[in-house]
């Protein structure tokens, strides 16, 4: 069976001893028992649905306190787009600093737990330095070498996402997803990583097509045989638009639809734009489910 497959990739792979240094900010937040939302704040000219609306600092400021009085668990503040569907500029070193330096401490000045969506150790390490509490690395511990011990060495949570540099429609994505999570993990112990400070997101629209995305949200289920929270981040993916029409700004809809069904999968973290809606949608299913 295919939670069988994932706990038997994880035998042999024993994490490190816990550790006591530093708050455990994702424990923390877990012990809430309610599905957590991230709040997505893009200080980019280029990510896919919102790109360049918050590259002032102002604006970017500004859009920060909103996602905190709309109900953000967490606020994910990326200076570096991502975008899964190709395109993106990749950033230098310094102006991904560059970007993040005027709002980064403003942002954490809110009290909300902030993680730095970040591809480089250097910018993570100077990121967690500067009051971020969580690392969320689209590339899982496997793209830049000094990640893991960046993360271990300032006893950080770590967002794993599993990615792909390409789509490849004959693969079968739940087995893909599944070893690429048990190299990830095992990057992560060789370098320290407590098995607490862990959250794993397959990646919804990265490396995938729309029915492979789908599937990973429908078989959810099979991830959690490695025993830890997981994160799914649908949030006006394209793979909406492939069963509605519509743009990026259109997909409210879609992406609660989503959230709401991973969490019934298993998902114990949601990555939304829109985090009103998402926080009013899992309270009134949460409501549905305790009338029961």
């Amino acid at each position: 069976m295919a939670e069988d497959t994932a706990t038997g990739l994880l035998h042999g792979a024993s994490s490190p001893s816990p550790d006591a240094a530093g708050e455990n900010v994702l424990a923390r937040l877990l012990d809430a028992k309610r599905p957590l939302v991230m709040g997505v704040l893009n200080v980019t000219p280029d990510s896919f649905s919102d790109g360049g609306r918050f590259l002032e600092p102002r604006a970017a400021i500004a859009q920060a306190e909103r996602l905190a009085a709309e109900g953000a668990d967490i606020l994910d503040i990326g200076a570096e787009s991502t975008r899964p569907y190709g395109g993106a500029v990749r950033v230098p070193l310094d102006e991904e600093r560059a970007r993040l330096d005027p709002v980064l401490r403003a942002v954490v000045a809110l009290g909300i737990p902030v993680s730095i969506d970040t591809l480089k150790a250097p910018v993570a390490a100077w990121a967690l330095e500067a009051g971020a509490a969580i690392v969320n690395d689209v590339w899982g511990l496997q793209r830049d070498p000094d990640m893991a011990r960046v993360v271990a060495e300032h006893t950080a949570p770590v967002i794993i996402m599993h990615n792909r540099d390409e789509a490849d429609p004959a693969i079968d994505i739940i087995k893909d997803v599944t070893e690429f999570f048990s190299r990830s993990l095992e990057i992560a112990w060789s370098a320290g990583i407590h098995r607490h400070r862990i959250v794993l997101d397959p990646g919804i629209g990265f490396g995938k097509t729309a029915e492979q995305s789908l599937a990973c949200i429908a078989r959810l289920h099979t991830f959690a045989g490695f025993g830890f929270p997981l994160l799914v981040g649908a949030s006006r993916k394209r793979f909406i638009a492939s069963i509605v029409p519509s743009e990026p700004m259109q997909r409210v809809g879609g992406s609660i639809a989503a959230h709401l069904l991973a969490v019934e999968n298993g998902a114990a973290i949601v990555r939304a734009h829109d985090v009103a809606p998402t926080v009013q949608a899992l309270a009134v299913a949460a409501a549905i489910r305790q009338a029961r």
